[in-house]
């Protein structure tokens, strides 16, 4: 058995040889590297995954370390991209990373490399907009996630669009790292049921909440084409 099939062997045991190295032919980008982009790194870069690029602009803050699951007090002051992507090369040495120490609009404008699918790791309803818009023009799926307090919103955007939601400029609620590291999760069970050309439903908007007495609710929409 050779190195690479020992260090995914519980995949090919869920779905066998052929979907596991189809996955290495696959690229994604993560726009956004903070708590769920974090989680999201750290769910899909171990999977085979051919090609993970890390798109941020930020520097590690002490205040972003207790949700943001990639990064240690050692990290502070390092970009966010440039610490995820050196985490992933030390957990998989069969990913390629690519990192773009910038923002969305200077990432999209500077890119051409071809994706199977972007993911949204960002807290800006304006910038999701634009991902929204970007990816329908180079024809790529991709997937939006937002977390708030203890509510959770998931969707994979296919056919519908993100002006959907009325975008406006939105100050977040506090956070704790469950309820991020809950939504990433999503996203990436998500993404890797895709790209192993697995079942999912698309343009569905999945709404995670806990009530008053902590139980977990999910909700589903039909997102508008």
């Amino acid at each position: 058995m050779t190195e690479y099939n020992i260090y995914f062997k519980r995949q090919i045991e869920l779905w066998g040889e052929d979907t596991q190295n189809s996955l290495s032919k696959k690229s994604i980008a993560i726009i956004g590297c903070g708590g769920l982009g974090s989680t999201l790194a750290l769910a899909l870069g171990c999977t085979g995954i051919g090609s993970i690029t890390l798109v941020d602009f930020d520097m590690v803050s002490i205040h972003n370390i207790h949700r943001q699951i990639a990064f240690t007090t050692d990290d502070i002051d390092m970009n966010k991209a440039s610490v995820t992507a050196n985490l992933l090369k030390r957990k998989n040495p069969f990913l390629e990373t690519k990192v773009f120490e910038a923002d969305f609009e200077t990432f999209s404008k500077n890119t051409d490399d071809k994706y199977d699918l972007i993911l949204d790791a960002t807290d800006n309803l304006m910038v999701r907009d634009e991902i929204d818009k970007w990816c329908k023009s180079i024809n790529t799926p991709w997937i939006y996630a937002s977390v708030e307090a203890f509510n959770a919103q998931v969707c994979f955007f296919d056919k519908s669009n993100f002006q959907t939601f009325a975008i406006t400029e939105h100050k977040p609620a506090g956070i704790a790292a469950p309820i991020v590291m809950q939504a990433g999760s999503f996203q990436a069970n998500l993404a890797l049921r895709y790209l192993a050309n697995l079942p999912i439903k698309k343009d569905i908007l999945h709404y995670i909440y806990y009530d008053e007495d902590g139980e977990m609710i999910i909700k589903k929409f039909k997102m508008p084409s």
